[in-house]
């Protein structure tokens, strides 16, 4: 995909060089950049919204021409992105940092990603882990022994969960833990074939949500020294508040930790390029925001908070010019 966007990129550059010196052809004589952005699944967060980023570069952006494509999101898009096969992708900042060092998950274990860097983090996916409200389970400790869903195997969800069952002095042993994607395990919550679930998503949750429609829900605080263990752990982990009435049946605020939904570009890219993606992304953020809601989570000032690999020279000039690093 890749060598074939490489291939018209450089015929386009050929012949706007050689229109503009005739002073004929594009107006401008300016490139055209045909770029594939990694988003994920055509019914998650992702996808849209990596359309509304897309149209607002094609827009702003003279001969930028992005195509947000459906993919399997954060674990196949570092791939893409590395392989060469996509230009930018929307991956979460725990699986960029898994990629780039080959560690925590088995995806990654032993075998690091190398030929991308990061622009900025967008909004927090939050670790919601999902109880009954009835059933007494008050802590992540009250989960041993109880049927939980971790999500898909190999995923981010999983590795989430796993750290934080550690942090609380369990390991998968100690639970019966299946490996159901978000769909899945609403619907075996439902079943009452599960007692607890992890999902690691930007809140409200429509999983989650759909429960709501016919049962109530609990989510689990990490507070006390467990979650000061996690922060300290985990650079990617920040803390994020989930307010009473987001879901129906919670009992109270829940302290839960958040990753983060995070932009990663190729290396590849030159460094003007990404300077002016980076400073098109964030001097037209209304209009992004006009057209998907989640971009109403993404600021300038918090641009590069959990931000676990280094940025792309052209979006660190950017940042440093704006003052917020």
């Amino acid at each position: 995909m890749k060598k074939k966007f490489a291939l018209v990129l450089a015929v386009m550059l050929v012949l706007s060089m050689g229109l503009s010196a005739c002073g004929g052809g594009a107006e401008t004589g300016a490139p055209t950049y045909n770029f594939v952005l990694a988003t994920g699944g055509t019914s998650g967060t992702y996808y849209p919204y990596g359309g509304a980023m897309a149209n607002i570069w094609n827009t702003t952006i003279e001969g930028m021409n992005v195509v947000a494509q459906s993919t399997g999101a954060s674990n196949e898009n570092l791939k893409l992105v590395a392989s060469g096969d996509a230009d930018l992708a929307i991956v979460q900042n725990d699986s960029m940092y898994y990629a780039f060092e080959g560690t925590g998950i088995e995806a990654f274990e032993g075998n690091p990603l190398s030929g991308f860097s990061a622009i900025c983090t967008l909004y927090p996916e939050v670790v919601q882990i999902v109880v009954r409200p009835d059933e007494g389970i008050e802590s992540v400790a009250d989960l041993r022994g109880l049927t939980i869903s971790i999500g898909d195997a190999g995923s981010g969800v999983e590795a989430n969960a796993i750290q934080i069952l550690e942090a609380y002095g369990l390991t998968l042993e100690d639970v019966d833990a299946k490996n159901l994607s978000f769909k899945e395990s609403g619907s075996s919550y439902q079943d009452k074939q599960l007692d607890a679930f992890f999902v690691t998503a930007g809140v409200p949750n429509s999983a989650i949500q759909e429960i709501t429609a016919t049962s109530t829900v609990n989510i689990l605080s990490i507070t006390g020294a467990e979650l000061d263990s996690l922060l300290s752990d985990y650079e990617f982990y920040t803390e994020y508040t989930i307010p009473q009435d987001t879901y129906a049946g919670m009992t109270g605020d829940a302290t839960a930790l958040s990753v983060k939904a995070s932009l990663i570009v190729s290396d590849a890219l030159d460094e003007e390029v990404v300077y002016e993606l980076t400073k098109s992304l964030f001097e037209n953020l209304e209009d992004f925001q006009a057209a998907h809601n989640k971009a109403m989570e993404l600021s300038l000032e918090s641009a590069v908070d959990g931000v676990s690999i280094p940025l792309h020279p052209g979006a660190q000039r950017y940042f440093e010019e704006a003052g917020v690093i």
